[in-house]
């Protein structure tokens, strides 16, 4: 696990996405991957990820919805199509160019 350890929590109203890092890292609820751009879930912090979609199940349930699974893995035409829908669209994703050992 990364030893990297948070000196001072960032403003929440400087930059929101850096002091909810901050505070999840000082919490000890997660840790940071040797694989850049994944976080490892430690004990407590999965224990509180494994709450949010059984609350958010309940709320959906409650108010007449029905759940749906999408595809993991979605063709790079539909990325391009996004761009024509919303402005400065950038995905952020891993792109497939193999599988089975074999090109795709």
């Amino acid at each position: 696990m990364d030893e990297k350890k948070v000196e001072s929590i960032t403003a929440r109203d400087v930059d929101f996405a850096q002091w909810y890092t901050d505070v999840v890292k000082k919490a000890e609820l997660i840790d940071y991957s040797p694989a850049k751009g994944f976080m490892i879930y430690r004990p407590y912090g999965y224990a509180i990820w494994e709450q949010i979609p059984a609350y958010l199940d309940r709320m959906l349930k409650d108010s007449g919805h029905e759940n749906v699974y999408m595809p993991l893995v979605i063709p790079e035409s539909l990325f391009a199509k996004e761009k024509e829908h919303v402005e400065d669209f950038a995905p952020e994703c891993a792109v497939i160019t193999e599988g089975g050992g074999e090109k795709l």
